[in-house]
């Protein structure tokens, strides 16, 4: 079991109910899953450009990557229907934990001028977003094999019921927040 998957459920887990004043244990917020999304409209021009992201998407996350298609075409982008224009990976279980640990003690420290994560990429459901330019910052990637670099979101998705929920939930996971210091503005 991961490190931080342990603490969860030794420590977090009943800090949290008492915290948030909940009367049951299985009520206390819960990590779903993980959604790694990268966008390679670029593809469209470089077909290259897909494998790139396909093989860094396999290395940041540890399993095979799904290629999203468009569903539309439009025009103006020079886009068809089918034409592959994104990447994406689920994590769940012990790998959801194990990429969300590294996430929190490497590659969020690695990130350039970081000051914190911001309080306004919550949903209103209590899922957060981050979002990462360069994949570089993985420990997975070295800089002599990423030919070309792109941009990664990550989701956490959480069974909270709304976003004070999940940002208490995600604090005391050791997710880097920044602090609510909100005045009048």
């Amino acid at each position: 079991m991961n490190r931080l998957h342990q603490k969860y459920n030794t420590e977090i887990r009943d800090a949290l109910k008492k915290e948030l004043g909940l009367d049951n244990i299985n009520q206390t917020p819960k990590l779903e899953k993980i959604v790694l999304n990268a966008g390679v409209g670029r593809a469209v021009q470089d077909s290259k450009h897909l494998d790139i992201v396909v093989s860094s998407l396999e290395k940041i996350s540890g399993q095979k990557p799904v290629i999203t298609k468009a569903k539309k075409s439009i025009a103006t982008y020079k886009l068809r229907e089918t034409n592959p224009i994104g990447v994406k990976v689920t994590l769940r279980g012990e790998r959801m934990w194990n990429f969300l640990d590294r996430l929190i003690a490497v590659v969020i420290p690695r990130m350039r001028d970081f000051r914190g994560l911001s309080l306004k990429s919550f949903d209103p459901t209590g899922n957060y977003s981050i979002g990462i330019n360069d994949q570089t910052v993985f420990p997975e990637i070295s800089y002599e094999d990423a030919s070309a670099t792109h941009g990664l979101q990550i989701n956490l998705v959480t069974n909270c019921q709304d976003a004070k929920q999940s940002e208490a939930f995600l604090r005391s996971l050791g997710l880097p927040l920044i602090k609510n210091t909100e005045k009048g503005e």
